[in-house]
């Protein structure tokens, strides 16, 4: 099996490149860059003590070799200005997308790409069970959004995926809230660059889809930020 493949994600940001690399086999990230392990179990870094990027989590690195992993998702790290993002082809506010979006909310989403698979037991990943089970294969979605300072990006509850988020640039905040109100807040947690939500926010639901709670990622300065979807094949 070759190693070490590396493809383009046609995010929408030719200032701030993405990549997959799979197959990853003692790969030299020469960085800066915002390195996301998409999977469940860590992925070593060639460093001495022993250094991991834990299970769905990400860091940043430069001049550093990852020893092994199915996947990483590597996103150049820059100080370039947050808004030119959406100066590109493929940028569209989410009122643009979606009707129903609140369209003074200042939310716009880069095209989505394809970042290959992984491998999950979703009720062990999200906590509902200690033991690791049987697994299945789910579809990994990409894409980047940008929300200028001081933008709530609308409280909602609903998903049909896994979800987790990495920061890219700029300081921003994931919170979770106990109604469609934002004086229900009940955790915030803050995202500076580098940074991904590690736990995801959702629980299975018996129907087979995802429960989540409301939630809304909030910028505090002008953002980007990475989301990083997991899909169920379609059957």
């Amino acid at each position: 099996m070759n190693r070490n493949i590396v493809r383009p994600l046609e995010l929408g940001t030719p200032r701030i490149p993405a990549l997959l690399v799979e197959n990853v086999d003692h790969y030299r990230v020469q960085g800066p860059a915002v390195v996301v392990n998409p999977h469940p179990d860590p992925v070593r870094l060639d460093v001495a003590p022993s250094v991991t990027i834990p299970a769905l989590s990400s860091t940043i690195l430069t001049g550093t070799t990852i020893v092994s992993a199915p996947s990483v998702i590597v996103v150049a790290a820059t100080d370039a200005p947050a808004a030119d993002v959406i100066r590109a082809p493929g940028w569209h506010l989410l009122s643009e997308l979606m009707p129903s979006f609140p369209p003074a909310t200042p939310l716009w989403k880069g095209p989505q790409a394809a970042a290959g698979s992984a491998r999950l037991d979703a009720p062990h990943l999200l906590g509902e069970r200690a033991d690791r089970r049987q697994e299945e294969t789910f579809d990994i979605r990409v894409n980047l959004w940008y929300a200028p300072a001081g933008t709530d990006c609308a409280i909602h509850d609903e998903h049909d995926f896994i979800e987790i988020h990495t920061q890219i640039t700029g300081v921003g905040r994931m919170q979770k809230f106990h109604a469609r109100d934002h004086s229900t807040l009940y955790q915030d947690i803050p995202m500076a660059p580098g940074y991904t939500t590690p736990q995801p926010f959702c629980r299975t639901a018996p129907d087979g889809g995802y429960r989540y709670p409301w939630h809304q990622y909030r910028a505090d300065t002008d953002c980007v930020w990475l989301a990083v979807e997991y899909h169920r094949p379609a059957r």
